[in-house]
């Protein structure tokens, strides 16, 4: 990024490697769509060059880039939902949880799929927005409940109590296919 920012047009082309994919996938996860991903991805990175000159090299880039992708993310899901333009993510999470309450009252909660990664897939995309952006963040892109924090502009506290809320939920849809979460017996501790 450094490098980027300091003019090398060969640099752009690294960073778009390493992260195009990954910030493609965070859309991708986020709206289930390959053209409104690209849009995004574009968008992205356009807003990641006009603030190349504002980034510090002494701060971890992934978060950096996240959070751009994040912003955008939240633009696109306020446009979409015609939601207030200084909404943030805890009013979007509060938005989503309301709307969430009023459809799980006459939802059915069975659903067959024959293969666990379409059930794990099923029961992702069953989570509200705002508690799927987090799962992804810390379980496909490794971050740090903190860093996802920074990411999304909110609190760590918050970001927690939607990973756990996000977790619970994926236990119980997938607890079926998952069976008792005891550890195997190869790896029981013995006295």
């Amino acid at each position: 990024m450094a490098a980027y920012a300091a003019g090398d047009p060969r640099a752009f082309a690294n960073l778009f490697a390493v992260f195009g994919p990954k910030v493609h996938g965070f859309f991708m996860r986020s709206f289930r769509n390959p053209a409104v991903a690209d849009d995004l991805l574009q968008t992205t990175f356009l807003k990641l060059h006009r603030a190349r000159a504002d980034f510090r090299a002494e701060l971890p880039l992934r978060p950096w880039v996240f959070a751009i992708a994040a912003r955008v993310r939240l633009d696109e899901l306020r446009k979409r939902r015609r939601l207030p333009e200084d909404l943030d993510e805890e009013g979007l999470a509060r938005a989503e949880e309301a709307e969430s309450a009023r459809a799980s009252v006459g939802a059915d909660a069975d659903f067959e799929i024959s293969e666990r990664a379409g059930q794990v897939r099923v029961a992702l995309d069953r989570l509200p927005e705002s508690q799927r952006v987090i799962v992804h963040l810390h379980r496909f892109e490794g971050m740090t409940f903190a860093a996802i924090a920074e990411t999304l502009g909110t609190t760590e506290g918050a970001v927690k109590l939607r990973a756990f809320r996000a977790y619970q939920r994926l236990r119980k849809e997938l607890l079926p296919i998952l069976g008792p979460t005891t550890p195997p017996a190869d790896r029981v501790a013995t006295p």
